[in-house]
């Protein structure tokens, strides 16, 4: 009876549909640039844009698929408190939301993301509690503790910019260390060590001695990288020499990390138990997270560096590629492949996401191009607000798709989960 306490199907459905708020709110960003939209502030409504994105979609689709891995472990505990916690996240991520479009940073919003700090801490402390009850799970638990460990300390960079605007310190070089260092360890630690502990859970069942070796050298680059490679993301000041090869190891031990991620994913790909729909997704996420080692790498230049920083088309690009390529595609196929049993992801609607997504990406790279005289494209801003369109309009038939499935499906799907490891 324990896991009825935990609805996973209701979760996905409303992680699903903050992921179409989010597009909605992507739409009328994209709309306001090439059209007049005078009620709506573009600056207030792309910071709510934002926070929303990571905390109404991301991280509450990953809570909920951290939880289920408790739930098909057969864990033992009061798994009601989890539902409490993505509540208050979900109402702390809308509350974001609005006040964000309502009035930008002020006391509001910033109430708002405090709370869902405070809340993440509060699911940090207790799923590290059960998860230190699981036994055997060497696959899985040190990157979903790691994962923790790196939201928790993302939330340094949100309140160091809190007291840089409180303290009314205006140095812009401090404000975008701070906004990237939040993004650091956001995108390359708790997004990315968690999507890793949920796609080796997977595996796990079978404890395979090549897996487990991959895993583990895989884990240790990527662990050893990530505080060193958000010196990456501060090339662009003048740094003292020591840290800027510091940054400069890392992006190159990073690369190594592909060479056991290649070696991975072909096992993946060897599991027959996965759909097609969910191994094109896995595949294209696996294919962004290589171009993204790469792009990282690619920084360490001075010249590549200037241009991937200098130009805020390229550096949204690199973000939609972490945020759509990486982890919505993962999470995406990590909902297809739970609910492929019932036929309740829409595949249309899974492939013009994709399109929308691919379309996006070539029209920002092309954007930034333009900005250094190289006019490749007519009105690229029209294409990427059609881009967007068709990102939604995919989210839209997935959502009504997964909005289908009957309340007496749900425990099934949860009673499955539970005994998938025999």
């Amino acid at each position: 009876m324990e896991s009825i306490s935990f609805n996973l199907n209701k979760w996905l459905k409303i992680a699903l549909l903050n992921f179409l708020v989010v597009a909605l709110a992507g739409i009328t960003l994209r709309y306001k640039i090439n059209f007049p939209l005078p009620l709506i502030s573009q600056k207030h409504l792309l910071h709510g844009h934002s926070h929303f994105a990571f905390v109404g979609w991301v991280t509450l689709a990953l809570m909920a698929l951290m939880v289920n891995y408790l739930l098909k472990n057969g864990l033992k505990t009061n798994f009601r408190k989890y539902h409490w916690i993505l509540l208050a996240n979900t109402i702390t991520a809308y509350g974001m939301l609005l006040a964000f479009i309502a009035q930008g940073y002020a006391f509001f919003s910033i109430t708002f993301s405090t709370l869902s700090i405070f809340v993440s801490y509060v699911f940090i402390y207790l799923f590290w509690q059960d998860l230190r009850k699981i036994k055997n799970e060497p696959a899985v638990k040190p990157w979903f503790k790691s994962a923790l460990i790196l939201w928790a300390l993302s939330s340094l960079g949100a309140f160091t910019l809190a007291f840089l605007m409180a303290a009314q310190i205006k140095v812009q070089d401090y404000y975008f260390a701070a906004i990237y260092f939040f993004l650091h360890f956001q995108y390359n630690g708790w997004f990315i060590f968690a999507g890793f502990g949920l796609l080796f859970s997977f595996f796990n069942r079978d404890q395979n001695a090549v897996l487990l070796k991959l895993n583990r050298a895989l884990f240790l680059i990527l662990a050893a990288t990530v505080i060193p490679s958000y010196f990456l993301s501060l090339l662009w000041l003048k740094l003292p020499s020591f840290v800027y090869w510091i940054a400069t190891f890392s992006g190159i031990f990073q690369l190594v990390a592909l060479f056991y991620f290649y070696n991975f994913f072909k096992l993946l790909k060897a599991q027959a138990s996965f759909t097609k729909t969910t191994r094109f997704l896995w595949t294209l996420a696996a294919l962004s997270f290589a171009l993204k080692i790469l792009l990282q790498f690619l920084s360490v230049f001075p010249s590549l560096s200037d241009f991937a920083f200098g130009f805020r088309p390229i550096v949204i690009a690199y973000l939609h590629l972490c945020f759509l390529g990486i982890i919505s595609f993962f999470l995406i196929g990590h909902f297809n492949e739970l609910l492929a049993p019932y036929k309740k992801m829409s595949r249309s609607g899974i492939m013009i996401f994709v399109s929308g997504v691919l379309i996006q990406e070539m029209a920002l790279m092309i954007q930034g191009l333009e900005m250094i005289g190289l006019n490749l494209l007519v009105k690229t801003n029209i294409i990427l607000f059609l881009a967007s369109i068709i990102m939604g309009t995919g989210l839209l038939l997935m959502v009504i798709k997964i909005w289908s499935i009957k309340k007496s499906i749900v425990n099934t799907i949860h009673n499955g989960s539970t005994n998938s490891n025999t």
